[in-house]
C-alpha cells in the first residue's frame, strides 16, 4: 500500500512539474522588480552631414496612452498578432516616450543646437514626434524582436516642410524583459538614425 502511495506521489509530482513548465512556456518571463532604460547612447556622428544643422526645436515625443505609463509591453503574435499584455514584474524607469526624447534630443546635439518646447524662439523649424509602437514582438516563444515606430512632423512659422513616418526593428537577445529592453534600445537608436538624416536633408533656416 505504500508502495502504492509512493509511486502515485511521484506521478503527482511529475505532473506537477510538467505543468509548471508548460505554464511559464505559455508566456514571456521576467527578473522580479527589474527596471530598465534604454542604457548608454551610441556616438552620433556629428561630421555625418557636412554642413551643420541651424537651431531646431524639438518638442517632447507624444505617445498614445497606452505608453503613457512605465509599463513593458510585449505581444505574442505567434499565438494571435492582436493579443498584447505587460511584464508584471518588469517596467521601464519612466515613461518610453520620455526615453525617446531625451535619446533624439542627444542625438541631435552633436549636429546643431536643441531647443525645447519651453524657448520662447518662434522663427527655428518645430519637430513633433509621436511614438505609434514601442513593443516586444515574440514571435515564436524562445524568439522576439523590439519594433519601435515613429511619426515626424517638420513645421516652421506653421508651415509644413516635411512629415514622414519611420520604423525600425532589432532581435532580441533572450526571451525575456532583458532581452527586450536592449531590442528596443537598439531599434529606438535605428529610428533615431533615421530621423536624424532625414531632419538634416530638409530645407532648413535659423529664420524664414
Amino acid at each position: 500500500m505504500a508502495d502504492i502511495d509512493m509511486k502515485g506521489a511521484v506521478a503527482a509530482f511529475a505532473l506537477a512539474c510538467v505543468t509548471l513548465l508548460a505554464a511559464c512556456g505559455s508566456t514571456p518571463t521576467a527578473m522580479p522588480n527589474a527596471h530598465y532604460d534604454l542604457g548608454a547612447p551610441p556616438a552620433f556622428d556629428a561630421t555625418a552631414n557636412s554642413l551643420p544643422m541651424p537651431p531646431v526645436k524639438v518638442l517632447a515625443v507624444g505617445a498614445p496612452r497606452s505608453l503613457e505609463t512605465d509599463s513593458f509591453a510585449y505581444r505574442l503574435s505567434y499565438v494571435d498578432a492582436q493579443r498584447t499584455g505587460n511584464y508584471s514584474d518588469s517596467h521601464w524607469t519612466m515613461p518610453p516616450a520620455q526615453l525617446l526624447t531625451q535619446r533624439l534630443r542627444e542625438a541631435l546635439a552633436a549636429r546643431g543646437p536643441i531647443l525645447s518646447g519651453a524657448d520662447p524662439v518662434r522663427a527655428v523649424p518645430l519637430l513633433e514626434v509621436e511614438l505609434t509602437s514601442f513593443e516586444q514582438v515574440f514571435d515564436a516563444p524562445e524568439q522576439s524582436h523590439g519594433l519601435v515606430s515613429v511619426r515626424a512632423t517638420l513645421t516652421q512659422q506653421g508651415r509644413v516642410i516635411g512629415q514622414r513616418s519611420f520604423a525600425a526593428s532589432a532581435p532580441a537577445p533572450s526571451a525575456d524583459a532583458s532581452g527586450g529592453a536592449r531590442a528596443l534600445a537598439a531599434a529606438s537608436d535605428d529610428v533615431i538614425a533615421q530621423l536624424s538624416t532625414w531632419l538634416a536633408a530638409q530645407p532648413l533656416s535659423a529664420s524664414r
